[in-house]
């Protein structure tokens, strides 16, 4: 049995930020949205600038389509409750170890696919 029904305050992370709302995901398989008018009591011009993909909010379930598993949610309606997610700091060359042994890859596949 889901625990998120109508009412409830639920915890989710932040899959999605747009000009008009901020995509939650939700135990259970449930993707909720927060509207842009549902997350503060003051004007919020930009989303982007207050949350990040990765975040953690409570939120308050307004709604639930079971067959959809949408769930329209708020966050003003709890308090701007939110953790933000520690940036993952990126260590090392990114791609470029790749980039170099790719040609020495596709050669030695070449090779292997011609030997048959």
């Amino acid at each position: 049995m889901s625990n998120i029904k109508e009412g409830k305050i639920v915890e989710g992370q932040i899959t999605g930020v747009t000009k008009y709302g901020v995509f939650v995901s939700l135990e259970d398989n449930y993707v909720g949205m927060v509207h842009i008018t549902e997350v503060s009591n003051k004007f919020v011009s930009d989303l982007e600038h207050k949350f990040t993909i990765g975040d953690i909010v409570k939120v308050k379930v307004l709604s639930v389509d079971e067959d959809k598993l949408q769930v329209k949610l708020s966050i003003k309606k709890v308090g701007s409750s939110y953790r933000k997610r520690k940036p993952i700091s990126e260590i090392g060359s990114g791609f470029d170890p790749l980039k170099e042994k790719l040609p020495q890859w596709v050669d030695e596949k070449m090779k292997e696919l011609s030997k048959k």
